[in-house]
């Protein structure tokens, strides 16, 4: 019995735990040792990502930004979404008001923060995700098969990286109707409570 006890206020102390800290970087972006770190031209890295059997997504972040931790502490630090993400995406990350130069679809050279712009991204964190191949000259925004604005909990999060894998934009069920599934599946399977 004492054994007992002990073990769960063992538990009780670790579930108390704060969430994961994570490095930051001297340009106030939280970080992840297996981020890609590239020369920002989205063609090379959609290719590069293909040859290495994954697909591009690129996170737009911010200074201080509040959910970008959060998403880093609590959504990247969960041993599931983040070994599903390793294995599947090659994920870069860039500066919502950055300087480092990017090379767009279409050719144009552009800032960070300038092409954040030019693409319409004003949430941090905003996850793009690339097809396969990029075969016509078309601006990132035109190009991306999906984006993910703003911060979510683990499985809409998880959901989406899943979704843009299993190529579900190309097919007729939209991302919300799959969600929807893959949570009625997780409930049925116990690892989901009621109230999620």
């Amino acid at each position: 019995m004492l054994k007992f006890l002990g073990l769960t206020l063992l538990a009780v102390m670790v579930a108390s735990l704060p969430a994961r800290a994570v490095t930051v970087g001297e340009d106030g972006l939280h970080k992840e040792d297996w981020f890609s770190m590239t020369f920002r031209d989205i063609k090379e890295d959609v290719a590069d990502a293909k040859a290495a059997g994954k697909r591009l997504a690129i996170v737009f972040e911010q200074r201080g930004c509040i959910y970008c931790r959060e998403m880093h502490e609590k959504i990247l630090s969960d041993p599931e979404v983040r070994d599903y993400i390793k294995a599947n995406f090659m994920v870069v990350q860039y500066n919502m008001f950055g300087d480092e130069e990017v090379t767009d679809l279409d050719g144009e050279t552009l800032t960070e923060k300038s092409a954040a712009r030019k693409w319409g991204y004003v949430f941090t964190p905003t996850i793009v995700f690339f097809p396969e191949e990029v075969t016509s000259d078309v601006p990132v925004s035109e190009a991306a098969v999906a984006t993910m604005p703003g911060a979510f909990g683990k499985w809409t999060f998880l959901n989406m990286f899943r979704w843009v894998r299993e190529k579900g934009y190309e097919g007729d069920e939209h991302f919300q109707t799959y969600h929807a599934r893959i949570i009625q599946e997780l409930r049925a399977a116990g690892r989901l409570g009621a109230e999620e």
